[in-house]
């Protein structure tokens, strides 16, 4: 009950130190599982950020140039007023007129440019019509070029109108007028320049609603008039002109410096103006704002001439432009998408564009396999490996000290059992030899035999339990010699002999003159006592055979000298060898169904051979009896 008590905690223990070592391993895994998917997904979050940004650095150049364009190249014919004619035309000089870059103009990424009017008229500089298509078909389109943008344009006018794109657009702002200090010739020079763009705004030779040069040849100041207009037209963005204003700010003092100029001359002050950058009034381009309307991307913007209200812009082709971008970063995110946003953004999403309302999809994080041979995996077996040869030294340890417990507890009892016998046979024959109740002289002799008989027998039970305690103390034990393998016999012969006569039985020695000359190195008595324990044996349990001799027989070979013991009783069932030298595995039922002994001589003989660097063994040869050889080392 008590062994199966400290099995059931064994067992108990174990199984919480490894319900605890899997939890801890199955923590740490999914750690470093976490570990490896953060280190993934912050890889991918900065291949998101330089995509975005590889994206972004290159649309910005495209829709600022969509920006940059003046508003009068969204028709596909206008004057060229600094350039004219020398061939007069019914007796009147006629003005110019220079195609639109957009008329011709083949873009990767926009399908259509076009343009609203105050009244909802949809054009495009593509798709002439009246005169100015007759214009282009005669030398800068063909019918098959131009029927593209027509389809085009047919197919947005079904898709767009202009309320639509009002509502998406920024609400339109102040016109940007330039104030400067500038001398008063200066200031002159401006008025006339009014008044000139005053008189040409009434002139009555139009091409399609463009302006055209009045007839007769140009004044000076008419030609300064268009030099602003040029400037003008030539830029576009707010914040170059007030670092252009600046500098003039910062130049004042050279406008105004002495010797400059003389008079109020016209041509001295257009040199002047034309550093300068001066936004007239009553004129006003917005920046190009992407939207979609429906499934159609575009670009679009606020016009102001005048008093004329515009909406310009061009439609982008979204499929090229996402091709397009998609090579751009198919090295960092091979299974990217990118997917339009038609309503307002959040203002935390990280993953929007700048340049276009589109939101990038990154795809599929990468599960990247962990090694299997991992460094924390490395580890968690190197832990398991010790916890599990940790376990099973305990497990071993504890089996051995049960098992020592019980071999011992089995030895005590055999102990008792054998010194109960002389001792009751030393207490009954004492007392009738006392009391004098053997009369009988024989008697009285053969009771003293007996007596002497059982003293020695228990002499050599504690002889050989002290002889192991010894062993297990790691004492020394008598002393080396070298002797012949004839003089060991010869001076053992006697007190084997005389075992043996007592059970009935005789020694006979068996050996070569050859090898009783061979010299070993020994404990003499050492030898004795394992050869005695041996003859015992063999007088105990082979005393019931028909050969009551004894066999004790010398051998050399492989350069070891041995001596052999046997007998001719039942011999030792293979059941019983495996334990047959191990100490004290004789209990007390079978001390008493066999003949006596605790079960200590042979474990007790083999460990004195193994002390003299010898060995003790059963021989398995077959045959009749057993027999053991003791092998001793040659001197």
């Amino acid at each position: 009950m008590r062994l199966a008590r400290t099995w059931v905690v064994f067992g108990i223990c174990l199984a919480v130190v490894l319900a605890a070592m899997g939890w801890i391993s199955l923590t740490v895994l999914q750690l470093e599982r976490a570990q490896v998917e953060a280190q993934q997904r912050a890889v991918l979050e900065e291949n998101v950020r330089l995509a975005l940004w590889r994206m972004d650095s290159a649309l910005a150049p495209v829709i600022a140039q969509e920006t940059a364009r003046p508003h009068f190249a969204y028709t596909a014919f206008y004057p060229a007023e600094k350039a004219y004619t020398p061939v007069a035309r019914k007796g009147k000089r006629v003005g110019v007129t220079v195609p639109s870059p957009l008329l011709t103009q083949k873009s990767d990424f926009v399908l259509l440019y076009f343009q609203f009017e105050a009244d909802g008229t949809l054009s495009s500089p593509q798709a002439p019509t009246g005169r100015m298509r007759k214009l282009a078909l005669e030398g800068y389109i063909t019918e098959k070029e131009l029927s593209v943008p027509v389809a085009r344009l047919a197919k947005l006018r079904d898709l767009v109108t202009r309320e639509d794109l009002l509502a998406s657009l920024p609400k339109e702002e102040a016109p940007v007028r330039v104030a400067l200090n500038l001398s008063d010739e200066i200031r002159t020079a401006l008025n006339l320049a009014d008044a000139t763009d005053q008189n040409r705004s009434r002139a009555d030779n139009r091409v399609d609603g463009q302006p055209a040069p009045p007839p007769g040849e140009q004044s000076v100041l008419s030609q300064f008039s268009q030099g602003l207009y040029d400037q003008y037209e030539a830029q576009t963005q707010q914040q170059i002109v007030k670092g252009q204003i600046e500098r003039m700010a910062r130049n004042d003092s050279i406008y105004n410096a002495p010797n400059t100029y003389q008079g109020n001359n016209p041509i001295i002050a257009q040199k002047r103006m034309k550093e300068a950058i001066v936004i007239p009034s009553g004129y006003g381009e917005g920046v190009m704002v992407p939207l979609w309307v429906g499934d159609i991307l575009l670009l679009a913007r606020r016009v102001s001439v005048t008093e004329r209200k515009f909406i310009q812009g061009c439609w982008l082709d979204w499929k090229a432009t996402k091709a397009w971008m998609f090579d751009l970063v198919r090295d960092l995110l091979p299974d990217a998408d990118l997917e339009p946003v038609r309503s307002s953004p959040d203002e935390g999403d990280e993953r929007m564009l700048a340049a276009l309302p589109v939101r990038l999809v990154p795809g599929p994080v990468p599960i990247q396999s962990i090694p299997w041979m991992s460094p924390v995996r490395l580890s968690l077996l190197v832990s398991w490996a010790c916890v599990l040869l940790g376990a099973g030294a305990v497990g071993l340890l504890l089996y051995g000290t049960i098992s020592l417990s019980e071999r011992r507890g089995a030895f005590v009892s055999a102990v008792t059992h054998e010194l109960r016998t002389p001792l009751t046979t030393f207490r009954m024959y004492s007392e009738m030899l006392e009391r004098g109740m053997v009369k009988e002289e024989e008697k009285r002799r053969e009771y003293l035999k007996t007596l002497c008989t059982e003293s020695e027998r228990l002499s050599h039970l504690v002889e050989n339990v002290l002889s192991y305690a010894r062993l297990e103390k790691r004492r020394t034990i008598g002393r080396i010699e070298h002797v012949t393998i004839g003089e060991l016999i010869e001076r053992l012969r006697d007190h084997l002999a005389q075992r043996a006569e007592q059970a009935g039985m005789e020694v006979v020695v068996d050996a070569d003159e050859s090898s009783l000359s061979r010299t070993v190195r020994t404990d003499v008595s050492v030898v004795d006592q394992i050869l005695f324990n041996l003859v015992d044996n063999a007088c105990k349990y082979a005393a019931s055979a028909s050969d009551r001799r004894i066999h004790i027989d010398a051998r050399f070979s492989n350069g070891t000298a041995s001596v052999t013991v046997r007998d001719h009783g039942p011999g030792i069932a293979g059941g019983n060898a495996r334990r047959l030298f191990r100490p004290f595995s004789k209990s007390a039922s079978d001390a008493a169904d066999s003949a006596p002994g605790v079960g200590l001589g042979l474990a007790l003989s083999r460990r004195l051979a193994r002390s003299m660097g010898g060995d003790l063994r059963l021989h398995e040869s077959g045959g009749d009896g057993a027999c053991f050889v003791l092998t001793l080392l040659l001197s």
